[in-house]
């Protein structure tokens, strides 16, 4: 089997509102073709227009070249082989960053492509189910000009979440900070108030996690308002601080009352082994959309788990990086619960429409998937509807 083309496709929701952040209003799409008919999905989580960028622009020398002519006329089956290529033959564009999320939408859809052409689930090809079900949490998204509609909308959605079976859940709490929504800047005290109302909603059985999305400028900040925290059973505090303060997670691992999560931001092994060991973070939060695809995330939680860390991973796209996601979860043991935005809790028009996920969501679990490849099916008039370039 050959690669034969490389298709990226940059998609905008028509309703997308810049003031917010939320990265799924976009995506950068790849299809990957070959000559025996059979096409793999992959999506990524950055400009897109960057990472088709990236992928289609013509090479000048041997460490900086075109991915698209890489790939094409190899063997797609071939993936450790493809990515060492494409991160060898790019590294001084890529390395890091943009060039590895859009490495990620490539490694992807060749994913996709070995489970159809062998007939297998992903999952199956990393190496075998590793649980019997995977425990997605519900994604809280709050809407709301002011605190008291932030807030309130924010229990209205842990208790729909509740309704719908979830058995865990993570609330963004962002009143403050480069994440706030709306205009909003409350202070400590009021963040606290949302957490006890959401913990309130959801009662004592359900596992709560909370995002503060970067809210503190340090560890010494942050400890002042979540050492209070014990109270509220937080399974773990997302990105407290700013990704590159590898010295406030360690302190923040060390005093804090909660396990210590990041990582969504960050692409390779290399840069999560600094954030694990240097930073001490609990719980490594690695994007498949972002990190380098299935390929480098089966090595990042390889190391945490040598490092005895909880892989969570972090994902905020379509059903086509949610089903990635799924099946990198079923083989990674060390992995407790994966980010899930059902249909019927967003607002996101691409999450509704690009494409069905390749799995069931029964009783608040997310049972093994059974299609070959991601499972995902396409819905190719949304691409025709979204694509800007």
């Amino acid at each position: 089997m050959k690669i034969t083309d490389v298709a990226t496709y940059v998609l905008l929701a028509d309703n997308y509102d810049p003031s917010l952040t939320s990265s799924a209003q976009d995506t950068c799409l790849v299809i990957i073709k070959t000559d025996e008919g059979i096409e793999g999905y992959g999506e990524c989580d950055t400009s897109p227009w960057v990472a088709k960028a990236f992928i289609e622009s013509p090479g000048t020398h041997t460490m900086d070249q075109c991915v698209k002519e890489i790939l094409i006329g190899s063997d797609p089956l071939d993936i450790d082989l493809l990515w060492e290529k494409i991160y060898v033959g790019t590294a001084m564009t890529g390395r890091r960053g943009a060039g590895v999320n859009a490495m990620s939408a490539v490694d992807m859809a060749l994913w996709d492509i070995k489970g159809k052409a062998l007939n297998k689930p992903v999952y199956e090809l990393l190496g075998g189910k590793e649980q019997e079900f995977v425990i997605p949490y519900a994604s809280l998204q709050p809407v709301g000009h002011s605190f008291e509609e932030y807030r309130d909308s924010l229990v209205a959605w842990a208790e729909k979440a509740k309704s719908l079976g979830f058995k865990a859940v993570k609330s963004e709490v962002t009143l403050n900070g480069p994440y706030a929504h709306s205009g909003l800047n409350e202070n400590d005290e009021r963040t606290t108030e949302v957490v006890a109302a959401v913990r309130k909603a959801l009662g004592p059985d359900i596992h709560l996690m909370i995002d503060v999305q970067y809210r503190w400028k340090d560890a010494e900040e942050a400890l002042r308002t979540v050492k209070d925290w014990s109270e509220f059973d937080i399974y773990f505090l997302e990105t407290p601080v700013w990704t590159d303060d590898i010295k406030s997670y360690a302190r923040m691992h060390d005093e804090a009352p909660m396990k210590i999560a990041a990582g969504e931001w960050l692409s390779t092994r290399y840069e999560f082994e600094d954030l694990i060991i240097n930073g001490k973070i609990d719980v490594a939060q690695p994007d498949v959309g972002r990190c380098g695809g299935l390929t480098e995330a089966k090595k990042i939680a390889k190391f945490s788990q040598d490092n005895n860390r909880i892989i969570v991973p972090h994902c905020w796209k379509t059903s086509v990086s949610i089903s990635a996601t799924a099946n990198f979860a079923f083989n990674t043991s060390n992995c407790r619960f994966i980010e899930y935005l059902p249909p019927q809790m967003c607002v996101e028009i691409l999450r509704k429409e690009l494409a069905t996920e390749g799995f069931e969501f029964v009783d608040g679990k997310i049972l093994p998937p059974t299609k070959p490849g991601l499972g995902i099916e396409l819905n190719k008039e949304a691409i025709k509807k979204y694509q800007v370039a």
